[in-house]
C-alpha cells in the first residue's frame, strides 16, 4: 500500500507560479507516495470582503464568519482558490479531483464556541469521511481540497484549513502532513529548529517563543500526531527535490514535529 502525505498549501506559500511547476513534477515522477492538497486563502477572504464592503473581524486569531460573509468565503476558497490550484496542476498533467469539506460529506463540521464567544459560520470537524478522497486517489486524481466543511444540516462553516489538513490527514490515514508556509520553519531567536516533540513544542509556546499564528498551527500538528500521524513538518517549498525528502525520511530546512 501505497504511503500518503497531504500537503497543505497556505495562501502566501506557492505565490510564484514555478513552485506549482515544481510540486506538480515532483508528484509526476512520485510513485511510492500519494498526495492529498488541502489549501487555505485567507488573504483573498479579506479582499472578497472588503470588496463586499463586509468587516473582517477577529477574536483570538478566529475570523468571524456572519450569514452574510459564509457565501463570500464559500466561493473564494471552494470556487476562485480550488480551482486555480487545480488548473496549474492539470496545464502540467496532474489529474486533480476538486472538492471540499462538503462534498460527500467528507468533513463534518460542528460551530467553535470558545470562551462565551459567538464566532458565527466557524466550525470544527467533529467526523471524517475519506472514502471520497481514498476513490479520487484510485483513480489517480490528486484531491484538491477547500476546507469549507457542512455539519449534518448542510449548513456550510469556514474551518481553519490547518485544523481541516490535520483532521483529513488523520482520518486518510497518512504518514506525514507537511505545512508549507511563507516562513522556513519555527524559530528560538534566529536559530531555526529542526526538530521537535510535542512536549518540546508545548515547552516554548509557554515561553513565548512559538506565538501569535505558529501556535494555531502547533496545535493542529498535536491533533495529527495524536491521531497516529508519524511526522508534521512545517517548511516553505524547497524545489522539485522536497517530495522525495519527505518520502525519504531526509532532513528539510524546516521544523519536523513528533511525538
Amino acid at each position: 500500500m501505497k504511503t500518503k502525505i497531504l500537503f497543505k498549501i497556505g495562501g502566501r506559500a506557492f505565490e510564484d507560479g514555478q513552485s506549482y511547476d515544481e510540486l506538480a513534477e515532483s508528484i509526476k515522477h512520485t510513485h511510492e507516495a500519494d498526495i492529498i492538497i488541502v489549501h487555505g486563502g485567507g488573504s483573498e477572504i479579506s479582499r472578497a470582503l472588503k470588496d463586499a464592503n463586509r468587516p473582517t473581524r477577529f477574536i483570538d486569531g478566529i475570523r468571524v464568519t456572519e450569514k452574510q460573509d459564509i457565501e463570500i468565503v464559500e466561493h473564494v476558497l471552494s470556487e476562485t482558490v480550488n480551482n486555480r490550484i487545480a488548473a496549474r496542476l492539470e496545464q502540467n498533467n496532474v489529474p486533480c479531483a476538486r472538492m471540499s469539506g462538503k462534498t460527500d460529506h467528507m468533513l463534518v463540521a460542528e460551530p467553535i464556541k470558545r470562551h462565551g464567544y459567538d464566532y458565527g459560520f466557524v466550525g470544527q470537524i467533529k467526523k471524517v469521511n475519506p472514502k471520497v478522497v481514498d476513490r479520487a486517489l484510485i483513480t489517480g486524481n490528486v484531491p484538491v481540497v477547500s476546507p469549507i466543511s457542512a455539519d449534518e444540516e448542510n449548513n456550510s462553516y469556514n474551518v481553519n484549513a490547518d485544523s481541516a489538513a490535520s483532521a483529513l490527514a488523520v482520518g486518510a490515514g497518512c504518514s506525514d502532513l507537511v505545512y508549507f508556509t511563507d516562513v522556513p520553519g519555527v524559530k528560538s531567536g534566529e536559530e531555526l529548529l529542526n526538530s521537535l516533540t510535542i512536549t518540546e513544542a508545548k515547552q516554548l509556546i509557554d515561553l513565548g517563543i512559538i506565538r501569535d499564528g505558529m501556535v494555531a498551527k502547533m496545535e493542529s500538528a498535536f491533533e495529527a500526531l495524536r491521531g497516529h500521524v508519524e511526522r508534521v513538518h512545517i517548511t516553505c517549498w524547497q524545489g522539485k527535490e522536497t517530495l522525495q525528502n519527505i518520502i525519504n525520511n531526509n532532513s528539510l530546512s524546516g521544523t519536523t514535529i513528533h511525538m
